[in-house]
């Protein structure tokens, strides 16, 4: 989040950032994105008990206060039904720790590390109702050294994310549809 506020911020951007929304008012987006002088809101998904339709309702009535044109998931964890993702399609994008489509879901650099993949690294795509399955719009890529474990092959991922993620919504914001690979 951080890195995609920065690469707003700095200029020449068709995008500029109007909220960031977490579902943990402890967050430490949320204080980050003060600091740097973003709108923030949360919605915290456990008094919900599980009826994601309310808590998701919750979280449009904090977008709708600002009428966001993209949404850009970073760390969001919490899966969202379609009813939430339909009216988004399109819109709303996502980072995600693997090359899709391998990998989705959790445990991503364990799960490369077990397979004995060579390649590792992360994929900006459009959210869909499925998970992890919408249009990739850009990959990044790490090798996979042979000491790695799944903490440091997640590190160098990282420094990956926070270079694709700015460069692809650079790039969706101003309607450029090309794939980016770095």
């Amino acid at each position: 989040m951080v890195r995609l506020v920065e690469d707003m911020q700095a200029g020449g951007h068709a995008a500029e950032p109007v909220l960031v929304l977490a579902n943990d008012a402890d967050a430490g987006g949320l204080k980050k994105a003060r600091d740097m002088g973003i709108a923030t809101a949360s919605v915290d998904h456990r008094p919900f008990k599980g009826d994601r339709e309310a808590f998701q309702t919750a979280l449009n009535e904090q977008l709708d206060a600002v009428q966001p044109d993209i949404l850009c998931l970073a760390g969001f964890m919490r899966v969202l039904t379609e009813s939430f993702v339909a009216p988004w399609e399109g819109r709303m994008l996502n980072i995600h720790p693997s090359l899709l489509p391998k990998y989705k879901g959790l445990h991503t650099h364990a799960r490369a590390l077990e397979a004995g993949d060579k390649e590792h690294g992360c994929t900006v795509h459009l959210v869909t109702p499925k998970l992890d399955d919408g249009p990739m719009l850009g990959q990044a890529t790490v090798p996979v050294l042979e000491d790695d474990t799944p903490d440091s092959l997640a590190a160098r991922v990282l420094v990956q994310e926070h270079k694709l993620y700015p460069a692809v919504l650079r790039n969706f914001a101003a309607g450029n549809s090309d794939f980016i690979s770095l």
